[in-house]
């Protein structure tokens, strides 16, 4: 626990989102991005937590992280994502959706867009629930049940999904360039080509109670291979191939799941953070050799897991779909020094980890794969 930094920053924060670095660089991330709610005035800020051109962990993560820039946020920050390096998009619980630029050396962040009302009802906003981007495309859902479609260099909306869903939508992933994966609230996963009309390709279904659905992150190198957490604290592992209900459900929380993160580049390794005031390290061992991190198992983890798909070179099927992976060779951890009030994001990128509570901080682990 001694690579965690905790700063206290006044306000909620409920998004945290590292700026990539470039694929090529084996740098660390040096700069971050917080979304408040729930605040009299909310705000996206821009922290430095390295010394630019450092190379040296130590160095790069030497104090605190330091405040470099921030703007006004109409509205709770519901979801924040980086378009690129230098652009993020956040989504409102005012119904919009709003395209900011970071200058990193003038130390400035500014709005180059906002789609006001873009999530409606027929007399009010709706709030805009969550955003994701796949340069220069944008897809944002929202409580009013719509799809939005943008391109980040028009003005105008591209597409609009109006009647998508019939209750809240809480989350969208990109599964392929065309295609967005969305949660629900009734416990559902619905798949939808872009490419084509406006009735998805495919639903699945949560079995038994129709249990919200917060969250959801798809598998970096398979994208059929999707986890999601909702309002009972459980996580889901589903293979979109295969049936239309989840592979296997985990006990993680004691409440509501917030958010799920596969690790972008090393995808044994799986985040959870909740209402709880958790966040814990999941991680599928494929042998005997466990990282040294990891002190035991979840005593109150169960799987419900399926066998592994018929057919197909068993090497190939992720350890996540393995028949046996959440029985004997799941391992979790807990990566908060004590339980806090609840966290509600959280983002991963090489070693570094961040994660935003309601207790008005930001943590960062900077070990988290070692």
């Amino acid at each position: 626990m001694d690579c965690i930094n905790a700063k206290y920053v006044s306000q909620k924060i409920s998004k945290t989102r590292w700026r990539p670095v470039s694929a090529s660089s084996l740098q660390q991330p040096e700069l971050l991005a917080t979304g408040s709610w729930d605040n009299e005035d909310n705000k996206v800020s821009i922290w430095s937590v390295g010394e630019n051109g450092g190379s040296n962990m130590e160095d790069e993560f030497e104090g605190d992280p330091q405040l470099l820039c921030e703007c006004e946020h109409s509205g709770d920050v519901l979801d924040l994502q980086f378009l690129d390096q230098d652009r993020l998009v956040t989504a409102s619980s005012s119904g919009a959706v709003t395209i900011y630029n970071l200058k990193s050396e003038s130390q400035t962040l500014s709005v180059l867009h906002t789609w006001e009302g873009a999530h409606h009802y027929q007399c009010a906003r709706a709030p805009c629930t969550a955003v994701v981007c796949s340069s220069p495309e944008l897809v944002s859902v929202g409580e009013d049940g719509r799809v939005v479609l943008y391109k980040a260099d028009q003005s105008r909306i591209v597409r609009t999904i109006e009647n998508a869903d019939s209750s809240t939508i809480h989350a969208v992933t990109f599964l392929r360039t065309a295609e967005v994966l969305t949660v629900n609230s009734i416990g559902q996963l619905k798949l939808w080509d872009l490419r084509q009309g406006n009735e998805p390709a495919q639903i699945l279904t949560l079995t038994g109670d129709r249990v919200p659905l917060h969250c959801v992150d798809k598998h970096p190198n398979q994208q059929h291979i999707v986890a999601t957490g909702g309002q009972d604290g459980m996580l889901c592992i589903w293979d979109v191939r295969q049936g239309s209900v989840p592979f296997s459900l985990m006990e993680a929380h004691s409440a509501e799941m917030w958010e799920v993160h596969f690790h972008p580049s090393n995808p044994d390794h799986l985040f959870t953070c909740s209402e709880d005031g958790s966040l814990l390290h999941w991680e599928t061992s494929s042998g005997s050799d466990t990282p040294s991190f990891l002190q035991g198992r979840n005593s109150s983890m169960m799987s419900r897991s399926a066998t592994a798909p018929a057919g197909g070179n068993q090497s190939l099927i992720s350890a996540w779909l393995s028949g046996d992976s959440s029985k004997g060779r799941l391992e979790t951890t807990h990566m908060l020094p004590s339980q806090t009030l609840s966290v509600n994001s959280l983002d991963v990128l090489g070693q570094c980890l961040v994660c935003g509570t309601d207790g008005e901080a930001v943590y960062i682990h900077r070990r988290v794969l070692v």
